[in-house]
């Protein structure tokens, strides 16, 4: 932190040592400008004198022959030289705004902690993990579900699940039934995560909540909204909740930020003042990726939306020329891995899009035979869960 200060002091002092220069660039400009002026004013100053002298003569002469031939100048002197108007180098100290100087300067990564209980064998490894050449299906789990919306991973080789009924179900990789959650208002979820506890937190629509299961399965009211309806969600790295909001009215949806339940941010439009994300009834899925940035899969502008963590938008997928060649591409799910890619799933062309953190097409999976694939999920070994929407299958990919 103090060379990054040291250094700003420097490239300070450069700036401000450049604007001199200028200045002073500028002074010996104007000094040429005033001077050439100067000299024109004494040249004609010079000619009227010497005209002066002339007439002068003229006056005490008797000869008539030079006076006829004399041709008056007064109409000549008479065009005096325009003014040279010149303005000297003002500096104009624009205001300073500190709290865009302090984003400048860099960031601060809040603290934070987390308690996991992991073998040392299941460790995640975040070291350079390039892509397989060929994805492959190692697991699934057959959850019964007709419909199948969306999966998190929980730790411990668990998975979450939730359908269109208001079960939700907590499965092991080889298939069994470990648990089962019902929603306390009787209503179907509108999502599903996890927090850094492992405490599992559900989104309710129709009750306008956002509750989490405590161990002992109790159901505990996180936050309750009164004209927005919360949608998806997911947990950020610092604990924060990040919730994609809609309006019953033709209010453009919007993101929010929460720490516990206090609103921390809202992204909703864009540096021009249009809304970032398409209208209430598209699906939008959200996952925070490792450079803070929110990523949301949102259906109905057939494009993932990707905004800095200060809101602001950095780019838009819209599909692969190669993959949407027959089916317009349609994001549902979406997750990222330890090398911040991003994967969102095409439901109508029954693949993966995989993507880099600044949005370049990497690769496609459509080798693992998925059907109408939506919500995505990574272990902490970077092991993709796909839910297939009308199967009820939660397929684990290594890809």
């Amino acid at each position: 932190m103090s060379k990054q200060g040291e250094q700003w002091h420097r490239e300070i002092d450069i700036i401000i040592n450049r604007m001199k220069t200028e200045i002073s660039e500028i002074k010996v400009k104007h000094r040429h400008i005033l001077q050439k002026h100067l000299d024109e004013i004494r040249q004609i100053q010079s000619l009227i004198k010497e005209t002066f002298l002339i007439l002068m003569e003229l006056e005490r002469s008797t000869e008539v022959s030079l006076i006829i031939e004399y041709s008056s100048k007064n109409r000549e002197f008479r065009n005096l030289q325009p003014k040279v108007q010149v303005k000297l180098p003002t500096f104009i100290p624009k205001p300073i705004d500190r709290n865009k100087l302090y984003t400048l300067v860099g960031e601060i990564t809040p603290l934070s902690t987390a308690t996991e209980e992991v073998s040392p064998l299941n460790q995640p490894n975040t070291s350079v993990r390039e892509l397989l050449d060929e994805p492959e299906v190692v697991a699934t789990v057959q959850t019964k579900n007709t419909v199948l919306r969306n999966v998190t991973f929980v730790g411990k080789d668990k998975i979450w699940t939730i359908g269109k009924s208001n079960d939700i179900k907590c499965f092991n990789i080889n298939g069994s039934l470990l648990q089962t959650i019902k929603t306390k208002s009787g209503e179907c979820p509108n999502d599903i995560a996890v927090d850094s506890n492992g405490n599992l937190l559900y989104s309710d629509g129709s009750a306008k909540t956002v509750n989490k299961v405590n161990i002992n399965e109790k159901v505990e009211e996180l936050i309750r909204f009164q004209k927005w309806v919360p949608g998806k969600m997911c947990v950020t790295s610092t604990g924060d909740l990040v919730v994609v909001m809609f309006s019953p009215d033709k209010t453009p949806p919007k993101v929010v930020r929460f720490s516990g339940s206090t609103e921390k941010q809202t992204i909703q439009f864009d540096d021009k003042g249009k809304p970032l994300y398409s209208g209430n009834d598209s699906i939008k899925y959200i996952t925070e990726n490792r450079n803070h940035d929110v990523c949301v899969a949102d259906f109905g502008a057939d494009a993932v939306v990707v905004v800095n963590q200060d809101g602001e938008l950095r780019w838009r997928y819209t599909g692969h020329p190669s993959v949407s060649k027959n089916q317009p591409f349609k994001p549902w799910g979406i997750t990222t891995d330890s090398q911040s890619r991003i994967l969102t799933s095409d439901f109508q062309n029954h693949c993966i899009h995989i993507v880099d953190q600044n949005g370049q097409f990497l690769r496609c999976v459509d080798n693992c035979d998925l059907v109408y694939p939506t919500g995505l999920c990574m272990d902490n070994n970077d092991n993709l869960f796909v839910c297939e929407y009308y199967i009820g299958n939660v397929k684990e990919i290594k890809y």
